[in-house]
Parts: C-alpha cells; structure tokens; sequence
C-alpha cells in the first residue's frame, strides 16, 4: 500500500475448520498484515456465512469436518454471483487427491515446506496475494459505481492528492486531455480563478484526508474555452483513497441565487446602515423612503410620506437648483433637522440627479450630530489644555477645568476631588457651578468608605452606577450623587478622581462620557506637570544647597589645610593653639576665635589664646562651668557635655542667656564651639564665632569636631615630646576597684596575687598577658579564666603547687598599651584580693591630668594613693627589640618565662613549641629569627638594617 493512501479497511477471512486444525492455521493467518479472521467448526455454519450481509473475502478450510468435506464447501463458494477465492489447507498432503480438490482455488497441504505453494509460508504468501486481490475487487467495484455517472465529473485520488484516474466526463470537462493531468496534484487543474481555487482544492484534500466530506465551487480553463461551474465534493474512501465528485450548477439556478442573495444583501443594508436613503420626483414629493429613516427622524417610513415633500423635513433652500443641474451632484451639505421629538440633529446631506422609477433627486442623509458635539468639545479641550499651561497651583488647575467643562460637555459639569495623603480623604478641590447649583455641596471620601469614588481612586478604573443595583451594592452608597441623572468617576492617578456629572433628564451620552475621559487625562497631564516642576525647584534648591555645601566644605578644608600645616611646624602647645586661632580669623575666615582651658576641677575656663577683636567679649560673660546657669556660654556647655556646641542664630536666645546680649553687640551672630580631646581626655575647648547666622551647617559641624580631636592629638604629642627631655618623672599609685577587672576577679576568687609581668599586642585586637600566680594553683586560675567573655585564650606556662605563670588572651587593648599613648610608663601591676594596685611613671603634670581622667573613664573606681618625682629611669634602647613581630615578641616572653633561656634550664625547644601550639622546627626558627635581630640591633647600632622576617 503507498505509504500516503492511509489505512485501508481489513479484508475478511472465514476458517473453517476444527479447533486442533485452527490451532496449526490460526497463528499462520494472524501473521499476515491487513487480515480479521472469524472461525467456525462446520460447513453449516460456514454456509450462513457466506450467505449473510457481509459476506467473508476469503475461505480457508480443513479438509475434513464435523459436517462435510472441506470440497463441498468450496464448491458452494463458486457458486453464485460472487465466488469467493477458496483456500484448501489439509493437515497432510496425502489426506486429499488433486481430483477432489477442484473447487478450490489453493490447495496448501500444511506439513509440507517449500517455496510459492505449500506449508505455513505457502499459506501466507497465498494469503498475502487474496488478500491484495479483494482490495483491488473493492476498488474497483466503488470506482466503477460513480465512474459510470455521465453527468458527474469523477477521479479517484491518492491521499496525497495526485490524480490517479479519471471518469470519460472529467475528461470531457478538460477537453479530452484527461491523461495529460493523471499523475499529477488535484489542484493543478486548469482552474480559472487561479490561486484562490488551488488553495480551495488543496484545502478540500487535506480536510478529506482528515475524514471530513469538504465541497467548493469552480470553473475549469482548458484550452477549447471555459466550461460551466461545477461543485466539487471531496471524500475518502475505504480503500484509504479521495473521491472526487464534480456536478454542474445550472445557470439560471445560480443567477437566481446570485439575484436572491444581492437583494437579501441590500434589504439588510437600508435596514441596519446609519444613513438614510430619500428619494423624490421634481416636485420634491417622496417617491421612496429607506425603511431605517427612524435612525436619524424618528419618525416610520409612512409618517415620512405623510409629511408631503423634502422641504417639511429638512427645510426650504437647501441647495442651490442651478448647481445641481450644472455638476448632477452636491455632496457634504450640512444643515440641522429637529426629529419627532424635537431635538435638533446635525446633518450631511449629498444630493443626486436619479432617474429612478418616478424619482428624480436622491437625498442621502448623514447624521453628524455626534461628531459635531465632539469638535466643539474638541475644540474647548484644546483652549483648555492651552490655558493649563501657565496654571501654576492645583487650585488655578482645577477652578479652569471645572469652568470649561461646562462648554465642553452637552450636559451637567464635573467636580475635582483631590487626595489628602494625611488623612487618606478625597475632597472636592473644584466643581463646574451646574454640579454646585444642582447638589448643593459635595461630600469628603475616605478611601475606606464604599463609594463610587473612593472605589474608582483605589482601583484605577472608571466608575459608572450599576444598570440594576444590588442591596448591597455600593453604588447605593453614592450619597449625593444619586440626585444626578447620570455620572461617571473618572480616576486621575495619584491625585484623585474626576466626577462627570449630568443634571438633566436626558444623563450623560457616549460624547459626554467621550469628553470626561479627555477632560480627566488634560487634567492629569495639568497635575503631573505641576508635580515635576515642584520636583525640579526641590531639586534645584537641594543641588544650590549641596554647592553651598561643597563652597563651605572647600572653604574649612583650605582652613584645615591651613591649620594642619600649622600644627607640623608647632614645637609647643602655646604655638599650637595660636596658629589654630590665628588661622581660623585670617582673611575674614571668622570674626573671633579662642581657646581655653579648665581649671580648678573643670570649675571655670581660663582663656589660653585667642584672635581677632573679642577680648573684651571674654571679660564680660561668665565662663563658668558647674554652674546653675541653664544656658551657659557655649565654651562652657561643650566642656559640660563633652560634645558639640553650636548656636545658629544667636539673636534667638536673646531672652534666655546674658552673654547672647553681649555677642549680638559685638556682631557674634552665630557660635560653634567644640572640646579638644585625645583618647578621652579633655585639653580644654575652642570657640569660633561668625558675624552671620547660621554659618555652621552639618558640614562644617562634622569638620569641626574631627577637628577638635586632631588639636587634641597635636597637643598630646606636643607634651609627650616635652616630657622625653625631662630629667624626673612623677610617680604614680592607684589602686583600682572594679568588678569587671579579669585580675581583681580571679585574685578574689582564689585568694592570691596576680602580677603582670609583661603583654604582646596581637593583629587581631587582643593582648597576650603574662601574669605570675601566688599561692594558687595557676592550672586552677587558667580553667576559671577560661570561663570569662573577655578571656579569649588562657594557658598555664608554668604549674608549681600554689605558684607559676600563666598567660592570658584579653579583648582590646590592655591597660599598659592605653598609658603608652598618653605618654605615661607601667612600673607595676599587682592584682591582691582587695584591690589591683598600678604603679605609673608618667613625663610631667598635664600627663598626670591625662591619666587620671583616662583611668576614671576605664574603671569603675580609681585612687591615685601617693604622687612622688623622681629620676628618670634609665631606658633601655628602643631598638633592642625592634623590627621583633607581634608573634616573634610572644614566643620570647613564652621561651623566657617558661625558662628557656636559663643556664641550667630543663626545658626544651619541643615542650615550648607544645605551649605555643606550633612544631618545635617553627619555634626555633623563630628563635633565630628573633636572636639575629636583636644581635642585629646590638652590633650595629648605627648603621641601618635590612629587613628580617
């Protein structure tokens, strides 16, 4: 079967035979494609069969029977008008003689083998053969019952398409060319309209290959001339093949049904177009009427006869006689008409010359009314947008919309509502004064009420009542809104919502709702061009305020840079504060500036330096400190409160503090004052006035007090520099007492004395501190250490009995580190259970201040128990160990204390690497690493080293 023809239906076959013989054939028949087998045991049986409606196309029998011979069988299927092919398979080649046989068309002994005729593949091939016979029997047989139509146009397809034969009429129809086209498409036809027929046909195969009954018309081109218009049916067959079936539409038939459909076409057209049709003899008498006249005139086709000639309807002088006789026809005459019920409509009319029946002149009629209604509010849309160009508030918006809308739309106005953000309510911001005349007034909406214009804000979409409303409905909650004839909610965006309203009966038509859809988007536009302009003045007054900004950032940084280079060059403190003030007033920077500090316990400040004319400004104010005065001078408060002190405008405070009056009289209009500090301790304040207001922004605020700690910082290192080249020191006692202090805890736990003997800063934020244990167990103090937050790591270095050392992880800097920066030396730092006494050196008195106010700060509770001067100790040089790394400096202490370095030690290289957790080849190359510097700086003293890891 060609691979495109489908699926032919199964051919038939009957076996006829026992169950045992079945058993043998059966298998043999199921092998072969195409076949549906029905078995039976007897030749009775059989016979019924064959007799029936649908007879079997094939036979294939036992030899033996219950009932008979498998020959008298075949030969009852020779018999009649129909034989059907019988195939004979006895189970043994010697159980049946050739003469006997002759009835059956095959005689297949089944337990003989070989090629064509005998065995199971014998019975196959047999098989295989009837059964391509019976399909070319059905074929041929439904070929021949449509071929032989003289009058029908027949040609069987393959179901790709391709023509595979054609009836004598076909062949007529293609002028005796028939075999010209056999073998080829369908569609290749000689058809006369072309493409549009091709793909008709093509269409029609394909849908009768998807087993659809398809029709279409057409008229075929040859070359003798055009033949008459067929109507092709297209449908598969059984055999898996197209029929195609062509009958010839007569031509009165198809004229009528052409003239049938036209006048169908044109009675459905007069009713349901928008134009009327009118036409009249030369009298101006109707002689027809459009049936749709109602459309524009409201009135029948009757009452329009009744009305007598063209005038009474649209009016005397329409056109002009002796130009309509000149061009035959006037087109786009407008005029107006009023309808049956009075209202006026805007029409085109066109006007003909017509020889029609009894008429003359046709008039047809355009109703424009619409469009003439949305120009003029076209027109007043414009003028609108227009004018809300130079609006310049919400207001100014609003009142020009509400006001123009009442020329804009046929009927009613229109009522803004605005949102306040605030209270979440829509409010009516404007309404056109029929809204006002009609409603009286207009509510507030919140947007949680359910109402048509909270409802059309919150959605987005535009609001109009409910055809039938529900009880439930909130369009039953319109409130005053359902005093109006009609209303639509249009929403504006973000800022609110447009109500279209009508007041008389006749409510809002499509160009009303039209116009409030325009009205709304203008009035959006209007609101979004309002709100970028206010946008770009914010914007613009946030950029002058970033230049003023970055003017006055530039200006302190050149003040700054000033003042830095001041500082590199100062030697002392008095130097560094004179430059600061000197550098703060040059050029006009500033109007005055001073300096002072704190005596007598931060009592009262003492002016150090100042500059510019303001002396006599610091005799006349008070620069107490601790006193009740609630609005001190703002030195003052900024030593108080250790914190920025800024006064904008001084003029403001006139009535609250006395020395405002004298600032204002010397033109001190605003003040900045900020305290100097180094690492928590206070070197007093600076002070800076300006002769405007509100000179010191956030800039400079934040400038200032970054300022306040480099003056603190330079004048720290001032006096640590001055202090080095002093002979004496004063020596310091404190105890401290504070519960937080990892020592004091651990030396009233256990009862004993903790001494420090040394600490390593490490890169990671912690110290590693070397303490001494009496009487304790130094295991038992590193487990309980161990326990505490601020011990990160404890170890025990080395364990006796109630003695030994240990060493301790600490978070931040420990004690000694933050006596260094303030130029202050440890000498002793002893933890008993009582307190933890610490002995310092420090160069000189603002030293001692320094420490004394960074260690109150620390601890809870600080006792400085004796101050004495002494010699200056001798130092070490700081070179011994430097260049020695954090890590380096703590396998030193470690090998130190653990004795590592003693002359009859008993302590390995390997049992230090166990303490530091590394392996003993790491920890002597460390060992050498740290003994070659330190041999290093010993040797060459003078002379610089390279760099050793």
């Amino acid at each position: 079967m060609h691979p495109d023809r489908g699926p032919a239906s199964p051919v038939t076959v009957l076996l006829v035979g026992s169950t045992a013989w079945r058993s043998h054939v059966g298998p043999v028949v199921e092998q072969v494609d195409g076949l549906d087998t029905t078995p039976v045991s007897t030749t009775a049986a059989a016979r019924d069969r064959l007799g029936g409606d649908t007879p079997p196309d094939i036979v294939v029998s036992a030899q033996q029977l219950d009932d008979g011979t498998g020959r008298d069988l075949a030969e009852t299927t020779q018999m009649g008008e129909n034989p059907r092919p019988f195939v004979l398979a006895p189970e043994t080649a010697e159980s049946v003689e050739a003469a006997d046989c002759t009835p059956a068309t095959w005689v297949v002994p089944m337990d003989e083998t070989g090629p064509g005729t005998v065995g199971e593949a014998g019975l196959a091939t047999v098989l295989e053969r009837e059964r391509d016979h019976a399909r070319e029997r059905r074929r041929g047989a439904r070929f021949q019952a449509v071929a032989d139509d003289p009058d029908r146009f027949v040609a069987v397809l393959a179901r790709d398409g391709t023509i595979q034969s054609l009836n004598a009429t076909a062949d007529d129809a293609l002028g005796g060319e028939g075999d010209r086209y056999t073998g080829k498409r369908f569609w290749a036809l000689p058809w006369r309209d072309g493409q549009l027929t091709k793909r008709e046909a093509q269409q029609a195969v394909q849908d009768a290959r998807e087993g659809d009954l398809s029709r279409f018309e057409a008229v075929l081109s040859t070359a003798t001339g055009e033949q008459e218009r067929l109507e092709f049916r297209v449908r598969p067959t059984d055999a898996g093949d197209l029929l195609v079936q062509g009958d010839v539409l007569a031509e009165r038939a198809q004229l009528e049904a052409e003239l049938q459909a036209s006048e169908e076409l044109h009675r459905v057209t007069l009713n349901n177009m928008t134009d009327t049709v009118l036409v009249t003899n030369d009298a101006g008498e109707f002689t027809y009427v459009c049936p749709n006249v109602h459309f524009i005139f409201g009135y029948t086709a009757e009452e329009i006869y009744d009305l007598g000639t063209i005038d009474a309807l649209l009016g005397a002088d329409l056109f002009d006689e002796r130009r309509l006789e000149s061009e035959t026809v006037i087109t786009n005459i407008e005029c107006t008409a009023p309808d049956k019920a009075g209202d006026e409509h805007t029409l085109l009319v066109n006007v003909r010359n017509v020889s029609i029946q009894e008429g003359t002149r046709l008039y047809s009629c355009r109703d424009i009314t619409t469009r003439k209604q949305r120009e003029q509010a076209l027109t007043q849309l414009h003028e609108t947008s227009r004018e809300l160009l130079y609006a310049e508030t919400t207001t100014a918006v609003a009142n020009q919309v509400a006001r123009d809308a009442t020329t804009a739309l046929t009927n009613g106005g229109v009522a803004l509502y605005r949102l306040d953000d605030a209270e979440n309510t829509l409010y009516p911001l404007a309404a056109s004064q029929p809204i006002w005349d009609h409603l009286g007034s207009l509510p507030d909406v919140t947007l949680d009420q359910r109402h048509p214009i909270s409802r059309a804000y919150l959605e987005g979409t535009t609001t109009r009542p409910a055809a039938t409303p529900d009880p439930a409905d909130s369009d039953r909650r319109a409130g005053v809104l359902a005093n109006l004839t009609g209303y639509t909610v249009v929403p504006l965006g973000e800022h609110g919502v447009l109500l279209v309203g009508a007041v008389e009966e006749a409510g809002l038509d499509g160009v009303d709702e039209e116009v409030g859809e325009l009205l709304a988007a203008t009035t959006e536009a209007a609101f979004d061009r309002l709100a970028r302009e206010a946008a770009l003045r914010e914007r613009d007054e946030a950029l002058q305020e970033q230049n003023d900004r970055l003017s006055e950032v530039n200006q302190v940084n050149e003040i700054i840079r000033d003042i830095d280079s001041a500082l590199v060059a100062a030697e002392t403190r008095e130097e560094i504060e004179r430059a600061v003030v000197e550098q703060l007033t040059a050029e006009g920077r500033f109007a005055f500036a001073w300096i002072a500090e704190s005596t007598a316990r931060n009592r009262r400040l003492r002016p150090r330096e100042w500059a510019a004319t303001g002396a006599g400004y610091l005799d006349s104010v008070s620069l107490s400190v601790d006193g009740d005065d609630t609005a001190p001078e703002p030195a003052a408060q900024a030593l108080r409160d250790g914190a920025l002190t800024v006064v904008p405008n001084v003029a403001d405070r006139l009535h609250e503090a006395a020395w405002c009056k004298e600032a204002v009289s010397r033109n001190f209009d605003s003040v900045l004052s900020i305290p100097l500090v180094y690492d928590g301790v206070s070197f007093g304040t600076l002070t800076v006035y300006d002769d405007e207001p509100y000179s010191f922004g956030e800039t400079v605020q934040s400038v200032f007090a970054e300022f306040g700690t480099t003056i603190g910082a330079a004048i720290n290192s001032i006096q640590r520099k001055e202090a080095l080249r002093s002979d004496s020191v004063f020596r310091l006692e404190h105890e401290i007492r504070d519960p937080a202090s990892v020592l004091l805890r651990l030396a009233e736990r256990f009862d004993c004395i903790l001494t420090v003997e040394s600490e390593v800063s490490r890169s990671d934020e912690t110290t590693l501190v070397f303490v001494t244990v009496e009487g304790a167990s130094p295991q038992a103090v590193v487990e309980e250490a161990a326990s505490y937050v601020d011990v990160t790591a404890a170890e025990c270095i080395r364990d006796g009995e109630d003695e030994g050392l240990v060493s301790f992880a600490v978070r931040g800097q420990f004690v000694t580190a933050l006596l260094a920066s303030h130029g202050a030396t440890r000498r002793r730092l002893v933890a008993t259970p009582r307190a933890v006494q610490l002995v310092v050196d420090v160069p000189d008195t603002a030293t001692i201040r320094a420490v004394d106010e960074m260690l109150s700060q620390r601890f809870a509770s600080v006792d400085l128990v004796s101050q004495r001067k002494e010699p200056r100790p001798i130092e070490t040089d700081d070179r011994d160990d430097a260049g020695l790394t954090d890590r380096q400096r703590e396998v030193a202490q470690v090998a130190y204390h653990c004795g590592f370095f003693d002359a009859d030690r008993d302590v390995t290289g390997r049992d230090v690497a166990d303490r530091l957790g590394i392996s003993h080849t790491a920890f002597y190359d460390h060992i050498n690493r740290i003994e070659r510097k330190l041999f290093a700086g010993l040797v060459d003293r003078d002379r610089p080293q390279p760099a050793v890891e």
